[in-house]
């Protein structure tokens, strides 16, 4: 006799144990910018839930950071602020993985000038590593996700930036409020192939970018005064979210922000 109707599908869902929701094992993921801080945190992470992993980053850095992962790590080089760079990374990665299951968009950089002072030189840069590559690299991850009907995840890396204006960083905070639109965008139209679109925001971690707030005593007292936690965050600290928006478990969301910040944005 069957049981009512809730019931049901929490008996299909005890069949699968909830670790192994967050299992990888046999799925290709690409990692841009994975030689920084953050992006070989989350590498890392992704690989040690059993995915294939593609490092992404400059020459000799990358096949460093590959290294360090181990054995499921493979060095991809390309320039990310050049049109023709995503394409021919993703040939690279396809040409020897052979698909791509995960994409993760952590490339980044970052302009600090005068917004009266930017030239559109410096815009385009930023717009171009931070927004475009991450719209060409996605495009192409959904396309041979579709080619093959499988299941896909697509993280895109954002900002806190993508909430706030920052003072003398337009070009970087205009890019990240439009990684955080744009996840919204591929994630509704996507939704029916089964690719889930999300991202994280980064609160402020102990990366080498933000040495020099963290060597300012007065600027570094603010910036934790405000956070809830009381504490820079690690890179490592980013493990956990990745790998849940890479993974089965996250398989109902899509079209989220997810805030890694110690609490900045709910103060």
């Amino acid at each position: 006799m069957a049981g009512p109707p809730l019931v049901q599908p929490l008996r299909s869902l005890m069949k699968t144990k909830i670790l192994d929701l967050f299992c990888l094992d046999g799925k290709v993921a690409l990692i841009t910018g994975a030689t920084g801080n953050l992006g070989a945190a989350i590498a890392t992470a992704i690989a040690e839930a059993g995915a294939s992993v593609a490092v992404h980053g400059n020459r000799g850095a990358a096949d460093e950071a590959a290294q360090a992962i181990g054995t499921k790590a493979t060095a991809f080089q390309a320039h990310l602020n050049d049109t023709m760079g995503p394409e021919q990374l993703f040939r690279s990665v396809l040409g020897h993985f052979g698909r791509v299951d995960i994409l993760v968009n952590n490339a980044g950089t970052i302009h600090r000038e005068a917004a009266v002072d930017t030239s559109l030189e410096s815009w385009q840069q930023v717009l171009q590593v931070n927004l475009t590559s991450v719209f060409q690299l996605s495009q192409l991850a959904a396309r041979n996700m579709m080619a093959r009907r499988t299941p896909g995840k697509i993280i895109n890396i954002a900002s806190l930036l993508s909430f706030q204006g920052g003072i003398r960083v337009p070009a970087y905070a205009a890019s990240k409020g439009g990684v955080a639109q744009l996840t919204k965008a591929l994630a509704n139209e996507w939704a029916p192939s089964n690719i889930q679109v999300n991202a994280i925001a980064p609160g402020y971690f102990a990366t080498a970018n933000t040495e020099p707030l963290q060597a300012d005593e007065v600027r570094s007292r603010e910036i934790l005064n405000r956070i809830p936690a009381g504490h820079w965050g690690q890179p490592r600290d980013l493990a956990g979210a990745a790998v849940f928006l890479a993974s089965a478990a996250s398989d109902y969301v899509t079209g989220t922000v997810l805030n890694v910040d110690g609490g900045w944005m709910a103060r």
